[in-house]
């Protein structure tokens, strides 16, 4: 199947292109590049692909192409909120013009990167199932709703669109981001000693390894149409439902001689929720998620210790809204975040 992976320079995509191609698929990629240089370790393989902005797609992207996973977004709620004019322009308009394009062009499924943050205030008494009312707290959440929503408008009987709503991803990526939160905890306590918790670590937060997202969407890839056509999954595992507590708690038992600081400084967080996974997997029997948070916290650990993580680069390089700040001050990317080079 030849596959055309939006973002595929990101910290998913450089995970998911090379799960794509060991399962055969043929990968175009398709990336701004705004992040293709925050890489830790030896620089990925990269598949052949197409730097353009999203905003900028035209039909001959998706020219000859079966399937389209669009991964590429303004990433994270700090940066939808410092910017909630681009995060609608990038990640809704532009998303649901790709997707126009692509049935237009004959593609049959497009598989969505969403995320479990529509859930947002759902609070943490019961697991969420995807029936359940989308609470987005943060433009980049309500973003990832509204292109849900005019996917569904746009499904037929020839265009097949997916809602992956995605846990909080964490775990190691050649091209690495600190800012979310297990990737964050273990670089600080490395860095510091300490594992800190800006907040009072009482939100809960459904986690899931990168690598088990990839092979999620491999799987709802080829998935039989009717398990998966214009239907919404939370992708993760149960046992990965945890508090951002008990998060800095498995942090700290991974990195020796670390000890955990919740100092409360931004309060109670109102995105708190606990998923309910099983509808992705009564959909694709036998998948399953293989990463815990423990494991994750080892693995990144190990990882950062080889390839020699520094403070700065922990600051900068692998936080997206430093590394676009950076950019905009030296003036290659404009006020609407287009690349100059």
């Amino acid at each position: 199947m030849r596959v055309l992976l939006t973002g595929h320079q990101g910290y998913l995509g450089t995970v998911m292109a090379p799960v794509l191609g060991d399962a055969g698929h043929e990968v175009v990629g398709l990336d701004a590049g705004l992040f293709a240089d925050c890489v830790l370790g030896p620089p990925p393989a990269d598949p052949p692909g197409h730097r353009v902005d999203l905003r900028d797609v035209t039909a001959e992207h998706v020219a000859g192409v079966d399937a389209v996973i669009h991964l590429a977004a303004l990433s994270n709620d700090p940066l939808g909120s410092l910017a909630p004019e681009l995060t609608y322009d990038i990640n809704h308009h532009a998303s649901v013009r790709l997707a126009r394009l692509a049935r237009e062009a004959g593609v049959r499924r497009f598989l969505y990167a969403s995320t479990c943050s529509v859930y947002g205030a759902a609070g943490g008494g019961g697991l969420v199932a995807e029936e359940a009312p989308l609470r987005p707290v943060t433009p980049y959440a309500e973003s990832k709703v509204r292109v849900e929503d005019d996917l569904h408008a746009l499904a037929d009987d020839d265009f097949s669109p997916v809602y992956m709503r995605n846990a909080t991803a964490f775990g190691f990526s050649p091209r690495l981001r600190a800012d979310i939160v297990l990737n964050n905890l273990v670089g600080h306590a490395l860095l510091s000693g300490e594992v800190l918790v800006l907040s009072d670590g009482t939100p809960w937060r459904p986690l899931v390894h990168a690598a088990d997202i990839a092979r999620a969407f491999a799987a709802a890839l080829t998935a039989p149409r009717e398990a998966v056509h214009d239907r919404a999954f939370n992708i993760g595992s149960e046992i990965n439902n945890v508090t951002v507590a008990e998060i800095a708690e498995r942090v700290a038992a991974a990195v020796g001689g670390s000890k955990v600081v919740i100092t409360g400084d931004t309060g109670a967080d109102p995105r708190s929720y606990r998923v309910d996974f099983s509808a992705f997997r009564a959909a694709i029997p036998g998948f399953d998620c293989a990463w815990t948070v423990e494991q994750g916290a080892r693995e990144l650990a190990d990882a950062y210790r080889k390839h020699g993580l520094t403070r700065e680069d922990f600051e900068q390089r692998f936080t997206r809204l430093a590394v676009l700040r950076a950019a905009s001050a030296a003036g290659t990317v404009d006020d609407t975040l287009r690349s100059r080079r």
